[in-house]
């Protein structure tokens, strides 16, 4: 197994794609992440590309063991990749704008 590396924000973004498309294939993991977000199907696409959306998918999947655990196993990941590249999406703190 390759030792571990940081984590590109380009491999953050794809990952999170994943995590979407991991959500959106089973209506009982995307039902509860719709309700949280306040989005329908039909938005949902076009919310994908605000940036802070994918942020918000990992943020989702971070806030649930067996969500994070199920997706990270599907994908022979260890689930600390999620919460890095979550971590890389997020950016550093002082980027921060209200």
């Amino acid at each position: 197994m390759a030792m571990p590396h940081p984590i590109t924000s380009e491999e953050a973004q794809t990952l999170a794609l994943k995590a979407l498309a991991f959500l959106a294939s089973e209506p009982e993991r995307l039902e509860p992440f719709l309700a949280a977000t306040g989005l329908g199907p039909a938005t949902l696409r076009s919310a994908a590309q605000e940036p802070g959306f994918l942020l918000g998918v990992l943020d989702h999947l971070c806030a649930s063991d067996s969500l994070l655990l199920e997706f990270a196993g599907n994908l022979s990941l260890k689930p600390e990749m999620v919460a890095q590249a979550r971590e890389v999406l997020a950016g550093p703190p002082e980027a921060y704008e209200p």
